[in-house]
């Protein structure tokens, strides 16, 4: 069986009431969430204590202790992943920013090259902000870049999770990328 095929069945053992199929779910995926931690923290400022793996256990203790049925599939599981990796980031920085309050406030930035031609980084604050106000005007669009931007989905991976075409969520991506540049380019 590939090894996207043992992802979904030890989605459906878990829901199904296995206490060890998360384990095992998490010890199978636990390199690619690696790749998606990795991915989002290659631009950390010197002293930022969050690493990859602390961002993966996080993220496994925080889809873990909801409720076990929410997953579909392979893909839905890393969409829910790629959601709480971009909310534990986010914590992570109001924090960071709550501990530093005043001028030398310390910002936290990551990796802004899939979104943004013109910025190497953005402040992750930010970009939620900006998030944020894409979803009130058009929920998939944020949870498009929620897939594309913090799980690193491919553009058909993310249409399998919307049950959308690839040309649609290409369109969208576009939409969403120009939406962004332009939030957060403002001044």
């Amino acid at each position: 069986m590939s090894s996207e095929g043992m992802v979904t069945q030890l989605i459906s053992a878990h829901r199904n009431g296995d206490n060890h199929a998360g384990d095992r779910l998490f010890a199978l995926v636990y390199d690619e969430l690696h790749t998606m931690a990795r991915r989002q923290l290659r631009y950390r400022k010197p002293g930022e204590t969050l690493n990859t793996t602390g961002l993966v256990h996080e993220a496994y203790l925080k889809i873990f202790d909801r409720d076990k049925s929410g997953w579909n599939d392979r893909v839905h599981f890393f969409s829910v992943t790629a959601k709480a990796m971009r909310q534990i980031l986010v914590d992570y920085a109001r924090r960071v920013n709550a501990e530093k309050r005043g001028g030398g406030a310390h910002h936290t930035e990551i990796q802004a090259s899939l979104i943004s031609d013109s910025k190497e980084s953005v402040d992750i604050l930010d970009l939620d902000d900006a998030i944020k106000q894409l979803e009130e005007l058009n929920p998939r669009l944020a949870t498009i870049v929620e897939c594309r931007f913090f799980g690193g989905m491919s553009i058909e991976e993310t249409g399998a999770l919307l049950d959308v075409s690839s040309r649609t969520i290409d369109r969208d991506w576009l939409k969403a990328k120009s939406f962004l540049y332009i939030a957060l380019n403002e001044d």
